[in-house]
């Protein structure tokens, strides 16, 4: 691992994820950040805020200055308006650190294209004026619950550094790490996984389920393109700290390679499909920054 301690290809360097902010925020500025509003999501609180609600019945302590006259004129009754009060809104990563993503044949390992891809959502994330935070399956490190703000980037932008440095000794399991997520969470949350295809086997249909039932997930597939586009040659290939041999030189094991991966990426697609999950397919030569139009969406 030393050797490659300082190749940004293998190794995701702290220094670069921290760079990636002036990236995002030289996204179009979102319409809620023009009108000095902070955060993306609606409170279900109701309040004196900016965004109308609904119309109900006047009762005492009501401000005056919000009656609805013409629902008051059309029901003969005093009525007033109601707003939703803006607030911060949580969102949380979910890494996978399993060995299937120390692995890459062009650009970088598809674990720095995880680093850079929870550096981008950090970023977003604080930009939108949410709180954000991360976790990972395993059982010696505790989630880092959202924080709001620089700060609560640059722990996300630590950890994912740490994590996809090498293949973690203690992973337990993207299984694990869902489990962690819906225990964290409080339902509105915004989930974002980083996923190797193969790992997301692990996890229940009962766990996609819940989790979609009550936040908003979005699954970020991580892909290298010899999954996709293999060569038809013999290959050596390094997977974590093991040097393996993948012979593709002839039509039929190109062919099987093929449609066993891209099998297993349909089928991925089409089960989160039925949840209500969206998922974004990320190949390490994609720029990481290709998902803000994802992120940033709802505000831009």
């Amino acid at each position: 691992m030393q050797a490659g301690k300082f190749n940004p290809a293998i190794c995701p360097q702290l220094s670069e994820l921290i760079a990636l902010r002036s990236r995002v925020h030289a996204w179009p500025p979102p319409l809620r950040a023009r009108a000095g509003l902070s955060g993306l999501a609606s409170s279900p609180f109701r309040g004196r805020g900016m965004e109308f609600a609904e119309t109900r019945m006047y009762t005492r302590g009501d401000d005056v200055r919000h009656v609805d006259w013409r629902v008051t004129a059309r029901t003969g009754k005093l009525h007033t308006k109601v707003f939703h009060a803006e607030r911060e809104r949580v969102a949380l990563l979910i890494a996978d650190t399993s060995a299937g993503l120390f692995f890459g044949t062009r650009v970088c390992y598809k674990s720095v294209q995880a680093a850079r891809a929870a550096a981008i959502v950090a970023w977003a994330a604080q930009r939108s004026g949410d709180r954000i935070g991360i976790l990972r399956g395993c059982t010696s490190e505790p989630p880092l619950v959202p924080t709001a703000g620089v700060r609560g980037v640059l722990r996300v932008l630590d950890a994912a550094a740490r994590w996809y440095a090498q293949p973690p000794a203690d992973d337990t399991g993207l299984a694990d790490a869902f489990v962690a997520a819906a225990r964290l969470l409080r339902p509105g949350a915004r989930v974002i996984a980083l996923v190797d295809v193969h790992a997301l086997q692990a996890v229940t249909d009962v766990q996609l389920a819940g989790l979609a039932a009550h936040h908003e997930v979005l699954l970020i597939l991580l892909t290298d393109p010899i999954e996709t586009a293999p060569p038809q040659i013999s290959l050596p290939v390094q997977v974590g700290n093991q040097s393996v041999r993948l012979n593709l030189a002839t039509h039929a094991d190109l062919a099987r390679w093929q449609r066993s991966f891209t099998g297993t990426l349909s089928a991925a697609r089409t089960r989160l499909t039925r949840f209500g999950i969206r998922s974004h397919t990320l190949a390490t030569i994609d720029s990481a920054e290709s998902l803000l139009p994802l992120l940033m969406r709802d505000v831009s």
